[in-house]
């Protein structure tokens, strides 16, 4: 069977771990929660770092623990990045890399080479890990977990120990990883941008459990999401850029229900670019808008409507096209243009980013 069966139990004194979980079997899922909701431990039972006796984990496939089956850590094809690169002082980044070729326990998909490219780190090989940015150890340890070709690539928040100017280096790399690479990735966070920019599917986790699972986009707008974004509330496109104004330096991205303009990052016509609109950035009326400094105009229908964090607030859920957007909207504005489910109604976006 194709795809990722991750069924785990633990009971510990203090804390208990019971997934049952269908994953796909490509892309990165991300499992996303609060500090102590079993994020890692669940991480730790799919390598095998933790036993879980009443446990089952296949993988595309290839069953790794069942009931009469238990395969130990180094006999699973995985690689795992840890939150700290964890390089061995002694040797340089080519050391580093070599030496996790010797757990090599399947056919190779990833050569030693390709890592290397695709990590952007030649430059870097005869250097030991005190001559490196903490950006270029993650780099070079994520290399080293490509190297030994797994199966399946596990990330206990990889960009967690780094600043935002070493995260913004880092992440492009791991884009590249997804793109470029058919190797299934789970994918540690509790960063809302670092899912919203990297994952396909997103498994929310609280308590010891996974509360919901499913394709980013769709689980991003669920109105009673069990983990409340707040600021980050808002909606992931899949969108193609189709037109770039040099004059305005703008690019125009298209999606099943309509078109934005973006500030122009160089993305070539015709590029896939994932967007990311924030429900604080978009706002709701009942005639299309007049003139306006807000150039992003979109029609949709509102689909729920849920209390928000603040009493003074409310989340709409508006399907525009085959895409969810999300709007933060004020109780008394709701009340005010009586906006209520199945009603049309334009949407003003007043600022999308590209997810780069």
């Amino acid at each position: 069977m194709a795809g990722i069966e991750a069924r785990f139990r633990l009971d510990w004194p203090e804390f208990s771990l019971d997934v049952d979980l269908d994953l796909p079997g490509r892309g990165i899922t991300a499992l996303f929660g609060h500090s102590g909701s079993g994020k890692t431990t669940l991480l730790r039972c799919i390598a095998g770092l933790e036993r879980a006796p009443r446990g089952r984990l296949g993988v595309n496939g290839e069953v790794w623990q069942d009931a009469g089956r238990w395969l130990a850590p180094h006999k699973r094809s995985i690689g795992y990045v840890f939150q700290e690169a964890s390089l061995f002082p002694h040797l340089s980044a080519l050391g580093n890399l070599r030496y996790g070729l010797r757990r090599m326990v399947d056919a190779r998909r990833v050569n030693l080479d390709q890592a290397i490219e695709l990590l952007g780190i030649g430059y870097l090989l005869d250097r030991k890990p005190d001559r490196l940015s903490g950006g270029e150890r993650q780099r070079v340890a994520i290399a080293r977990a490509l190297a030994v070709s797994p199966r399946l690539l596990l990330m206990d928040e990889p960009l967690a120990s780094l600043d935002v100017q070493r995260k913004q280096e880092i992440l492009p790399y791991l884009e590249r990883l997804h793109n470029e690479l058919d190797i299934p990735m789970l994918y540690v966070s509790h960063s809302p941008d670092e899912v919203a920019r990297l994952a396909d599917h997103l498994v929310v986790m609280d308590g010891g459990r996974a509360m919901v699972s499913g394709p980013l986009a769709e689980m991003l707008t669920q109105l009673d999401l069990p983990i409340r974004l707040a600021e980050d509330a808002g909606s992931v496109l899949d969108t193609t850029v189709t037109m770039v104004d040099a004059a305005w330096h703008l690019a125009r991205v298209d999606f099943s229900g309509g078109s934005l303009w973006l500030r122009d990052n160089g993305l070539p016509v015709g590029g896939r670019a994932r967007v990311r609109v924030l429900a604080r950035d978009v706002s709701l009326a009942c005639e299309r808008p007049g003139t306006s400094s807000i150039q992003n105009v979109l029609q949709g229908v509102v689909e729920a409507i849920a209390d928000d964090e603040h009493p003074g607030l409310a989340l709409a859920r508006i399907r525009v096209g085959d895409a969810l957007l999300m709007a933060r909207l004020t109780k008394r504005a709701i009340a005010t243009l009586n906006i209520a489910v199945g009603q049309p109604v334009w949407l003003q976006v007043k600022s999308a980013a590209l997810m780069e």
